[in-house]
């Protein structure tokens, strides 16, 4: 999403939150640097600019820096942010698409992907690896996005679990994240 989207909902998360997020904006270099300093200012989470070798934490919020991927990779119990010049994709370096397929291959059913405000449809495979993982996937409604092109695409597809207005994003995603961590507490209880 937009940089008024994201502060609007990051503000929204605890210091505690139990996940790392991973965010790829579509701006140059530099620019991302000074939205992740900005949003650190206002939001209880650690909000960085990606850097190469960061190792993923909960309460920390990480900006893909501009003319780069971010992906993830995991290394033995630790996962890794690693970043690369590879070529754009959808005429985008940051790609959401490169971000979102790394995190599918490392996070597994474990993922959940967010698809806000933006033009074009960035994000679109990445989702569709995401949801063949087993991953999840919520995007922002037409009604309160700028630019309705990357989430519009999602729901086309029929990838997108929820449609969620921007005012209700956070607590949508923390809802989420808090049934995960009650499905795999069950999960681990002994029968």
């Amino acid at each position: 999403g937009g940089p008024s989207a994201l502060a609007q909902v990051l503000k929204e998360f605890p210091a505690n939150f139990d996940v790392p997020i991973l965010i790829t904006q579509h701006m140059p270099v530099h620019c991302t640097r000074f939205l992740a300093e900005r949003l650190d200012k206002i939001c209880a989470l650690q909000v960085r600019e990606g850097t190469e070798g960061a190792v993923l934490g909960p309460g920390q919020a990480w900006v893909a820096p501009g003319d780069q991927h971010m992906v993830t990779t995991r290394n033995r119990s630790n996962v890794t942010l690693h970043l690369t010049n590879d070529p754009p994709e959808n005429s985008c370096r940051p790609s959401v698409d490169v971000m979102f397929r790394s995190i599918a291959k490392t996070y597994h059913n474990r993922c959940l992907a967010v698809v806000m405000t933006g033009m074009g449809k960035d994000g679109l495979d990445g989702c569709q690896e995401i949801k063949w993982h087993g991953g999840r996937i919520l995007v922002q409604d037409e009604e309160t996005s700028v630019a309705w092109g990357m989430p519009r695409a999602v729901i086309k597809s029929e990838l997108a679990e929820r449609i969620v207005p921007l005012a209700e994003m956070a607590h949508a995603i923390m809802s989420i994240v808090n049934a995960h961590k009650v499905r795999e507490a069950r999960e681990m209880v002994p029968t």
